[in-house]
């Protein structure tokens, strides 16, 4: 038996994914973002959060999923990863869970379009559904999206 990994579970389009929840922070309805500009599509602009200035990234952009326009369901998760916090916005943030570690498979090359780089792996849960969980760090791996930066001058 592997360790208990508490996980927040979302959707993005028909897939549910799932971060642990040691790297969110909060999880926030939909607000006002502030375009930035010479960013790349996926990045949103930013937002204001208790005087907190955060990047904002459309995960469904960032993994080409094609994106829509917010619904009242649309959240935006706040995460934290290597001194970085960012919000990913998804179409819902529906649950908490455990998730036992030895159930997360290696990813297949590619989940619901998304190459597997960006995944942890792929977890089997009781009652037959897959959580593709996400590897945060490549998600906001800087070389790939350098003008994150410009969002913190």
């Amino acid at each position: 038996m592997g360790e208990e990994l508490k996980v927040i579970v979302f959707a993005l389009a028909t897939e549910e994914y799932g971060i642990e929840v040691d790297k969110v922070r909060t999880i926030e309805r939909m607000m006002p973002i502030t375009r930035v500009p010479k960013t790349v599509d996926f990045i949103k602009g930013v937002i204001n959060l208790r005087g907190v200035v955060i990047p904002v990234i459309d995960l469904r952009g960032r993994f080409g999923l094609g994106e829509t326009e917010p619904t009242e369901n649309s959240r935006i998760i706040i995460v934290a990863v290597n001194d970085l916090e960012v919000g990913f916005i998804v179409d819902a943030a529906n649950d908490v869970i455990d998730i036992d570690s030895d159930a997360i498979d290696t990813p297949p090359e590619v989940v619901g379009g998304i190459k597997a780089k960006y995944l942890r792996g792929v977890a089997k849960l009781g009652d037959g559904r897959l959580l593709v969980m996400l590897n945060l760090s490549e998600v906001l791996n800087k070389s790939e999206i350098i003008r994150l930066e410009h969002l913190e001058e």
